[in-house]
């Protein structure tokens, strides 16, 4: 059996934004995860692998507040909660971007970026002018240069830019954590990179990063952390500096990997 490997934060005495304890979850007698246990520091990014199947999905819609944990307890900022709907995941900063993004073709990024929370005047006039103040300042503080305008129609972006709107749009709302399901699929060489870039910003600014990735050189390229799932199972989490892509797919595929470098606090 795979002995995890203690990560930075947890060597510590530093509470770490997100704490799950002993997370199990089954649908009928599928037994989806089995006693994951896992910290999510602030600052840094932790990228989820496993092969198809492994839980991925599963764990991050139990954060999400989609598919309530049938065991174990989760920890946000030190203190036990209970998610049990997105709403009480986006309470307490928890925002998640899923693969298909959940944007509206036919509205514009200011639209997209507060729809269903839209600002109103006197609770009758949509308070146009404030969101789109909102919108150009959440895409200028996270650096996004390649869009025109924030009136910009959705269906006219390229994946890279959508992808930058949804981000984006999960920062609008003071996220603490920000959870991505593979946000660079289906982006050319150039998207890809803009995407990484702004996902490294959110964690230099504090954010917690949760990434879903099947493409190890964008794992490589963006995580602090690797946290491997197989099977249900919580196999190891270790900095990125202590691993390798074959270590990677050892632990994927079989739940064990030949050596690698020993994690310290100092790693990455």
């Amino acid at each position: 059996m795979t002995t995890i490997e203690p990560d930075p934060v947890s060597a510590t005495d530093d509470m770490p934004l997100l704490r799950l304890q002993h997370v199990s979850k089954h649908f009928g007698q599928i037994q989806a995860l089995t006693d994951v246990s896992l910290d999510i520091p602030a600052g840094q990014v932790t990228a989820l692998v496993g092969d198809n199947g492994a839980g991925k999905s599963v764990l991050i819609k139990c954060i999400a507040g989609i598919h309530p944990p049938d065991e174990g307890r989760i920890l946000w900022e030190g203190r036990p909660v209970s998610i049990r709907t997105p709403r009480d995941a986006a309470g307490l900063g928890i925002e998640t971007v899923y693969q298909d993004l959940a944007l509206c073709d036919n509205l514009d990024i200011v639209e997209n970026m507060f729809l269903g929370r839209e600002r109103t005047v006197h609770h009758l006039l949509i308070d146009k002018d404030s969101m789109e103040k909102s919108a150009r300042e959440t895409l200028d503080s996270l650096a996004v240069r390649t869009l025109k305008s924030p009136r910009q129609r959705v269906a006219h972006l390229s994946g890279g830019q959508r992808q930058s709107v949804a981000i984006a749009k999960s920062v609008l709302w003071h996220s603490k954590l920000v959870i991505m399901d593979e946000p660079t699929a289906a982006l050319g060489v150039a998207q890809t990179k803009v995407v990484l870039d702004l996902i490294r910003r959110l964690a230099d600014r504090g954010l917690a990063v949760i990434v879903i990735s099947h493409n190890m050189n964008d794992v490589f390229a963006v995580a602090d952390r690797i946290a491997v799932l197989t099977l249900g199972r919580l196999v190891a989490v270790r900095a990125t500096a202590a691993l390798d892509p074959i270590s990677v797919v050892e632990l994927m595929t079989t739940g064990t990997a030949r050596q690698t470098t020993p994690l310290t606090p100092s790693s990455r």
